[in-house]
């Protein structure tokens, strides 16, 4: 998941710079939902790795 968020946030840096905004602010939020899902899961397993 962490992949998939990266590869959202290099489409918004590259669609910024050939000022695609709207594609830029979309990818953006992909990137960033991506990225928090990705760490709430990671914590999770983390957490729930030493209980199982």
């Amino acid at each position: 998941m962490f992949r998939w968020a990266i590869i959202f946030a290099v489409i918004a840096l590259i669609a910024s710079l050939l000022g695609f905004g709207g594609v830029a602010g979309l990818s953006r939020e992909f990137a960033v939902v991506l990225l928090v899902i990705a760490v709430i899961l990671a914590i999770v397993g983390f957490i729930s790795r030493g209980r199982v």
